[in-house]
């Protein structure tokens, strides 16, 4: 069955909604800071170029030409071994591992547009005890709220690529980038606006060594949404015609800018009230919480906002993690669309449910294995191994099994005199990198 197909604009709107997690407002923030600033970000856009950039291009080429579900389109794809390289779609379930954490943690933010609309915690003390709380104790409250988001990803997902995710991604993405542009205007006008910009952008040198190259090929790579599936499939819904290279310089620059513009709220606010920046849950749901309590009534306003826009990014993201597996069950097993849904999201919603246990004081000790907690495997599993792997796969694919001249039909005319760069980047560079990081991310190697 062939995909139905997104408008041009759709499409990039989307992909960039796939892109657009978490993980910008939360991570890239901190490691920019951490790392060097202004320094960091220039290795990070060079490894965006060399990695992400390329490997992008190659998920993207991999969906427009087989126009399938992941499993299928390395199948046709492959002039030889088929029946192997079609289990290298299986990198799509991934995103549904994902997904069982994932679904969880949107879950906390939607329950964060409650705490902020209610009654925000009056310190950092008090914004810890309250997420513990939530974390360890709130069983109840987690479910929940994982039910919410579970039902809206499903719900759209079922809907279908126009009438739901492109409709979707249409209305929330510019409704994200309105709230932080707001949000960033305001953060202009506050005197600590400025050690915000020294401390992202000044360049220091000296904090530049080698992790933080390693952690900025990682991050170049895992904050596109590469190794999924997602940008795969939706791929396979850009119209005939459609240009891969700019899409995919869109997507990047999309992603990137609202990383730094998040950054630069975020540190303002941090810094106009003596908060140290921090990373992760602690950033958003301690730091943040308390922050905005300081900021008096505007900041009670901002709080909604910022949560709003945060569950914004993380649903788009979630919408994209179901498609993959949900495009599978179609083209293999002839479901419809409704069915497909709700079978990935009764899948990703019960191991959800796991992954909330796995938190909870009483049935943590059960749910803990070599040190880690079903929650925590799932995000190391996802992150350190499958999706490292699945970029490998894709970039050895694209370089060296599909045949150049079916490489070079679409992507000549599109990259220019570029197209021999990109082609070494992708049977060399990119390979290579993902590798590096893997074993980084591993802990088998420290470079």
């Amino acid at each position: 069955m062939k995909i139905a197909q997104f408008s041009r604009f759709g499409f990039m709107i989307s992909a960039v909604g796939a892109a657009v997690g978490l993980g910008n407002i939360w991570k890239f923030p901190y490691i920019t800071g951490k790392y060097g600033g202004g320094a960091f970000v220039l290795v990070y856009l060079i490894t965006v170029m060399l990695v992400g950039f390329s490997v992008m291009i190659a998920e993207m080429l991999i969906g427009y030409l087989g126009r399938r579900d992941c499993n299928t389109n390395f199948e046709h794809l492959a002039p030889r071994h088929k029946g192997l390289w079609k289990h290298a779609g299986w990198m799509a379930v991934t995103s549904t591992l994902v997904m069982m954490y994932y679904s969880v943690v949107i879950g906390w933010i939607l329950n964060y547009i409650v705490v902020a609309s209610t009654r925000l915690p009056a310190s950092i003390a008090e914004a810890e005890v309250t997420f513990n709380t939530m974390l360890t104790q709130g069983v109840g409250t987690q479910i929940f709220y994982h039910t919410l988001a579970f039902l809206i990803t499903t719900i759209v997902v079922a809907k279908g690529i126009k009438g739901g995710i492109e409709k979707f991604n249409m209305i929330l993405m510019p409704l994200l980038i309105a709230i932080l542009a707001i949000m960033f205007a305001y953060a202009m006008t506050m005197s600590s606006f400025s050690h915000a910009a020294s401390y992202m952008f000044a360049a220091d040198w000296s904090k530049l060594n080698s992790e933080a190259f390693a952690v900025a090929v990682g991050h170049a790579f895992f904050t596109l949404s590469l190794g999924y599936g997602s940008i795969m499939i939706y791929s396979a819904s850009l119209p005939k015609g459609g240009n891969i290279v700019h899409s995919t310089l869109f997507v990047i620059a999309g992603d990137t800018l609202i990383a730094l513009m998040a950054g630069m709220v975020l540190f303002t606010f941090l810094f106009q009230y003596g908060a140290e920046p921090a990373k992760g849950p602690g950033l958003v749901f301690i730091s943040l919480p308390a922050v905005f309590y300081a900021m008096g009534a505007i900041g009670s306003i901002f709080a909604v906002l910022f949560f709003f826009a945060l569950a914004f990014a993380g649903l788009t993201s979630a919408v994209s993690l179901v498609e993959p597996m949900v495009q599978y069950l179609i083209d293999k097993f002839d479901m419809t669309r409704l069915k497909a849904a709700i079978v990935i999201g009764l899948i990703f919603y019960l191991f959800g449910i796991v992954a909330i246990l796995s938190q909870i004081e009483w049935s943590a000790p059960y749910l803990t294995w070599g040190g880690k907690n079903f929650f925590d495997w799932m995000d190391y599993l996802t992150s350190s191994v499958l999706l490292p792997v699945a970029g490998f796969i894709m970039a050895i694919f694209v370089g060296f099994v599909i045949e150049k001249e079916r490489v070079t039909s679409v992507l000549k005319s599109q990259l220019g005199w570029s197209f021999p760069l990109w082609y070494f980047s992708i049977r060399y560079i990119a390979p290579i990198a993902l590798i590096f990081v893997m074993l980084n991310l591993m802990g088998i190697i420290t470079f």
